[in-house]
């Protein structure tokens, strides 16, 4: 998968910087084409002539570099690099170039790279033990990962510091190894695809001031649209109250109640091939949501009387026009048997169960244990893994289904 491919190579400041030489080296063997991209600290390791040499293209540290060999105006650099690439691999990644990327800082040509990046980045982080375990370091990966950034593991071996403990950059083999399995792993068997996902809570109003919602994070909806997005679809996300970033090229509704989720759906379900029903809707709102705020009494609690709120998918069901649709379902009690009358009910192409009890699986978590379930009575059950992975498999179902095959 590398014959042929614009790889570009980061280098912050770190000793395993040294290794990236020879990965430069085989990555050209392979018949990538390499441009590189160094940190001002990352040259005090190794000199930018070292990979100018090897890579066959000059090599960019500075934000404002004087010339490049393309003759690409120096202003727009980092935007005609980022379109350029087919994938971007950091490596290695220190904790601090790690950190500045999860929170968007763009202080060096690298790091403003990544903010303008359209193809995947992979990083490769390499530090000393203590700072690999850090809270802060584990956090910032967590985040990158949910955006869809993948990371080849550091290896447990001896230290700069003199310690053992994970940290050591893989060797050379094994990263472009890594490399080309992502690579191979990329898909765009979406291309033009037309998915509308659902996702995060509802909020159904009890006064102007309180609601009746849930715990839900929006994670898993956000993922699945972030992954399809990856694989070429056109993507719209449909987002109950949440705060996490809208991904790259998707387009956000934001609605607050399941009654505006309802209609932003059926708005657009012909429109779209595809419907992910990610978002936990509320079930009930309340029959008389009142219009000034309900003040706390001491002689007594208060009786709120709920109705049902429409449902979605249901309704979905009867006008669907054959798209497909995949619906979720929170189970805590007989989860199978309820999450299979569910997929029944309302003729959907699968369902994925999930229950919050399990560990990895509850509202907030990164991560999530998940079971599909298909019309034909066959069950797929998936180990704890990242949502944005989980995503991945459920659309490698998606395009199964669309492909016709079983």
């Amino acid at each position: 998968m590398l014959n042929g491919k614009h790889i570009i190579v980061g280098i912050t400041g770190g000793i395993a910087a040294y290794k990236m030489a020879y990965c430069v080296r085989e990555l050209r063997r392979t018949g990538a084409e390499v441009r590189v991209v160094m940190t001002p600290s990352a040259a005090q390791f190794v000199t930018p002539l070292t990979f100018a040499t090897l890579s066959g293209n000059e090599v960019v540290v500075h934000t404002f570099p004087p010339d490049t060999a393309s003759g690409t105006d120096r202003r727009t650099a980092h935007i005609e690099l980022g379109l350029w690439g087919d994938a971007m691999l950091i490596a290695p990644a220190s904790a601090n170039t790690i950190a500045k990327i999860a929170h968007g800082i763009a202080d060096n040509f690298l790091t403003t790279l990544t903010l303008a990046l359209r193809c995947p980045l992979i990083l490769a982080p390499a530090m000393d033990a203590d700072m690999w375990t850090n809270d802060a370091t584990r956090e910032n990966l967590a985040r990158l990962k949910e955006r869809g950034c993948f990371v080849i593991e550091p290896k447990e071996g001896p230290l700069a510091s003199g310690l053992t403990g994970p940290g050591r950059l893989p060797e050379v083999e094994e990263i472009l190894a890594e490399l080309d399995a992502i690579l191979s792993g990329l898909k765009s068997d979406l291309k033009g695809v037309k998915v509308l996902v659902t996702a995060g809570p509802t909020e159904e109003p009890v006064d102007p001031v309180r609601f009746i919602g849930n715990r839900s994070s929006g994670r898993m909806g956000f993922a699945i649209a972030l992954a399809a997005s990856r694989r070429g679809a056109d993507v719209t996300l449909v987002s109950g109250p949440c705060e996490l970033e809208t991904p790259r090229n998707v387009e956000r509704v934001d609605i607050v109640t399941a009654g505006e989720m309802r209609e932003a759906v059926l708005m657009r379900l012909d429109a779209h091939d595809v419907l992910v029903m990610a978002a936990a809707v509320a079930d009930f709102t309340p029959a008389k949501p009142t219009e000034s705020k309900i003040k706390k009494s001491s002689e007594g609690g208060l009786t709120l009387e709920l109705k049902p709120t429409a449902d979605i998918l249901r309704e979905v069901a009867s006008l669907k026009k054959g798209q497909v649709i995949v619906g979720f379902a929170l189970e805590t009690d007989d989860d199978a048997a309820n999450a299979r009358k569910k997929l029944s009910d309302k003729k959907l192409d699968f369902i994925v169960l999930n229950n919050p009890l399990t560990e990895g699986a509850g509202f907030g978590t990164t991560t999530n244990v998940v079971t599909f379930l298909y019309p034909d009575g066959r069950t797929k059950a998936l180990p704890k893994m990242p949502k944005y992975d989980v995503a991945w498999r459920l659309l490698d179902r998606v395009a199964a289904i669309r492909g016709g095959r079983s």
